[in-house]
């Protein structure tokens, strides 16, 4: 046990000192305002970390947070348990909103009766509703509030769950989730903790609610604490951030005497044609790759549609051999636990020089272990496994591209581990079929990848978020960052929503690069394969935007 006095941030962590006021406040709620690259993600971690270690949070109690996205919930739950170790991690819950609500239905939908009656093994669909067996992923947040105030009981029991709360994303709350959380922790005694960026609120579509952080403060009696600097970002990407801040809100602006220094790079793209841009920016990140930079640390954002919009560039990426990922379609899930487990086990079966992905199947087969004895008799079946199948996949064997024996080694290594193993992944496995949907999905999505060239670790490349330039919105982009940043599309015709919305979306997507950004423009861009009914070929550059590029 640390002494909170003696609790200190690694050496490698720079806390400004309204951070640091927030990660030690002891009793009162706090609401952190921060722009991109100030840390906002690892100021909750190292405050799961002073709460945990100094004994603040007093066992049994738990930490709770509750993301936005997905892939922000799985980001905060790794930095807490690299922080505070396993054992203490242990004690850190962190949820979407509708995970959390989820859990809520899982735990107490014996309230539900009658018709409202819910089974024991419901899912949950996009769109489609069955009565007592599958409801919306739309419903989830409206039933644990109605739970809620159905049962007292039910809000105290979380009450005495979680003596901390952390709120992540805080600015892109609905009025659904805003209800949810005033349902369960106003008027209480647990701490919260809100952190968000109110110039890259960009889910005002999805209904986030004007103002949420000045009426969280009103609400819980919140401390404003606002942090200013990007740590993020080099000094050249940082001046244009600054001066979109003149804009959007003067007074955030940071004096441009703070901001000097010659690194980084920004670079406008002007091209005729979107053929002429996908060979343009491919040419750009070959050079990248050829200089060392990861292909994890690339990314193409777009500000919609980018399985339409960079067509073209997929296919000149492909033609060159770079794997690429349009993260629309698989970050949600990658994000997920059980698919990071199946596809871990896909790398150590195909390519025998996995070590950190052999490292975390080790850690989930010892974890669940109730004795050492134990823990080291399942690594030593998990071990025999895993050598055998790679005997089975070695290269030129006939079963690497046979997509019904990876099912078959799927299959046998999920026998191994067990079910409740897996279950404890995640609460949301714990109930109903999402575990089972989830492993049928990760399957199919491989599948579809080994069939087109029967290599398994090609399949993996385009799958894996380390090993591919990701091609995503500039929604998904959210929370982020990459050493090289391209915005495909700096256009009137993508831009084309109430300007200060595209502003907020814009800033987003351009801090999102820590050292290189460079912006693209086409004067055509000729209808692609499935484009909707409206779709313009003639395009106009987004004049406004591109000229926050110049110094």
């Amino acid at each position: 046990m640390i002494l909170p006095e003696d609790w200190r941030p690694p050496e490698d962590i720079t806390l400004e000192p309204n951070a640091l006021r927030a990660v030690r406040e002891p009793m009162a709620n706090v609401v952190v305002t921060a722009g991109p690259g100030a840390g906002k993600t690892e100021l909750l971690a190292e405050r799961a970390d002073f709460l945990l270690t100094t004994g603040a949070c007093r066992y049994p109690r738990r930490i709770l947070a509750i993301s936005f996205k997905v892939d922000a919930e799985r980001n905060i739950r790794e930095r807490v348990r690299k922080r505070c170790g396993e054992q203490l991690a242990a004690r850190f819950d962190s949820f979407t909103f509708h995970a959390f609500a989820k859990q809520i239905i899982d735990n107490y939908r014996v309230l539900f009766t009658g018709n409202d009656a819910l089974d024991p093994d419901y899912t949950v669909d996009r769109s489609d509703r069955v009565p007592h067996r599958q409801i919306t992923f739309d419903d989830l947040v409206p039933l644990a509030i109605d739970i809620l105030q159905k049962s007292p009981f039910v809000r105290n029991a979380i009450r005495q769950t979680y003596s901390h709360v952390f709120l992540d994303e805080f600015q892109d709350t609905t009025s659904n989730q805003y209800s949810l959380l005033k349902e369960v922790f106003i008027d209480s005694n647990v701490v919260l903790t809100a952190v968000g960026d109110v110039k890259q609120r960009i889910m005002s579509w999805a209904g986030a609610l004007d103002g949420i952080m000045q009426t969280f403060s009103v609400d819980f009696a919140a401390q404003p604490l606002p942090l200013y600097q990007n740590y993020r970002s080099e000094p050249v990407l940082r001046r244009m951030q600054n001066r979109i801040v003149q804009v959007m809100d003067p007074t955030a602006a940071i004096p441009v005497a703070e901001l000097v220094g010659t690194e980084g790079s920004v670079t406008v793209m002007p091209f005729t044609t979107s053929a002429d841009e996908a060979v343009g920016i491919t040419d750009q990140i070959e050079a990248w790759l050829n200089t060392g930079v990861p292909a994890s640390e690339i990314a193409i954002l777009v500000r919609q549609q980018p399985h339409l919009v960079c067509e073209l560039l997929i296919d000149e990426l492909n033609a060159r051999g770079i794997a690429s990922r349009n993260e629309q379609l698989r970050q949600d899930l990658t994000a997920e636990p059980a698919v990071i487990v199946i596809l871990d086990l896909i790398r150590v079966v195909a390519d025998d020089r996995r070590p950190a992905a052999y490292a975390r199947l080790m850690r989930l087969v010892t974890r669940m272990s109730r004795t050492e004895e134990m823990a080291l008799r399942n690594a030593r079946a998990v071990s025999r496994f895993l050598e055998a199948e790679r005997e089975t996949f070695r290269e030129g064997t006939a079963s690497r591209s046979d997509s019904n024996e990876w099912k078959k080694v799927i299959v046998g290594f999920l026998r191994l581990v067990t079910k409740p193993v897996m279950c404890a992944l995640s609460p949301e496995y714990q109930h109903g079929k999402h575990l089972n949907q989830l492993i049928k999905q990760t399957f199919d999505v491989f599948c579809r990848e080994l069939d087109k060239d029967g290599d398994p670790i090609a399949a993996l490349v385009r799958l894996s978020e380390d090993e591919a330039v990701r091609i995503l919105t500039i929604h998904k982009s959210k929370g982020l960052e990459f050493e090289k940043v391209v915005v495909v599309g700096v256009e009137s015709e993508f831009f084309w929503a109430e300007i200060d919305d595209c502003r907020a979306e814009f800033f987003v997507a351009i801090s999102r690069a820590k050292n290189e950004l460079i912006l693209t423009c086409a004067q055509r861009r000729p209808r692609p394969t499935n484009a909707p009914w409206r779709w313009e070929e003639q395009r106009h550059p987004m004049k406004e935007f591109l000229n926050y590029a110049a110094e």
